[in-house]
């Protein structure tokens, strides 16, 4: 189980030590999301910021891009440091082209399907990815409540990666508290961006902690 921290839900003003503070919290990677206003409506940041994190930590660097014509921005995200690449699957109709050229970058190959999308539409994809992202919320905004109906997606795709024996990454993206996470890990993920609930009220060592526990604790459910 990797928990990714996502820096959207961070403090920009000290953006440098929420990184530090969840690295040594024991953070897995970090989660970065990027939106263009036109995928979806807002709009966060680009390369500049990826480049800043990646001076502050070593830790792998998770960039989900939510914007249009990914393409033409692979190679900037992966020179800014970049080590998983995760594309929209609405926003190409060129999957295994984009998929090949990530790999080309030398990074981490990802797909993200909005919570309308039919999670059997990226079938024919799984056995060319590192992960697969299963969205708990509408993409563009942080803060929303986890919607369940993501839950069955991820058993759907956790029984298709066991039988092709694929070690990809099932990535459940936002919404993902003690509550959700656990129900997350129990239905099959293994990859778990947790924004509010690390970077809101309290320690982020101790929320970071208390996400651990549930998120074994769910796992630990699966295994049973």
């Amino acid at each position: 189980m990797r928990l990714a921290p996502s820096l959207l839900s961070a403090d920009f003003g000290a953006l440098g030590e929420a990184v530090t503070a969840a690295e040594q919290a024991g953070a897995d990677a970090f989660h970065l999301d990027v939106m263009d206003g036109h995928f979806v409506p807002n709009i966060s940041f680009g390369p500049a910021v990826v480049r800043a994190v990646r001076t502050r930590t070593r830790r792998p660097l998770d960039v989900h891009l939510m914007i249009s014509e990914p393409a033409r921005y692979l190679d900037e995200f992966r020179e800014a440091g970049a080590d998983t690449l995760v594309v929209h699957f609405e926003a190409t109709t060129e999957h295994r082209r984009l998929l090949s050229r990530i790999r080309e970058l030398g990074a981490e190959a990802g797909l993200a399907l909005r919570p309308d999308t039919p999670v059997e539409r990226a079938e024919s994809l799984l056995g060319e990815l590192d992960q697969l992202m299963v969205m708990g919320v509408r993409p563009g905004f942080s803060g929303q409540a986890f919607l369940p109906e993501a839950l069955p997606k991820l058993q759907w795709v956790r029984t298709r990666l066991d039988e092709m024996g694929s070690a990809a990454d099932l990535s459940i993206d936002g919404g993902v508290n003690a509550a959700t996470g656990a129900q997350a890990a129990a239905a099959g993920a293994t990859f778990f961006v947790c924004g509010n609930s690390v970077f809101g009220r309290g320690s982020v060592g101790e929320n970071l902690g208390a996400l651990r526990r549930a998120i074994d604790a769910g796992a630990a459910d699966a295994v049973r």
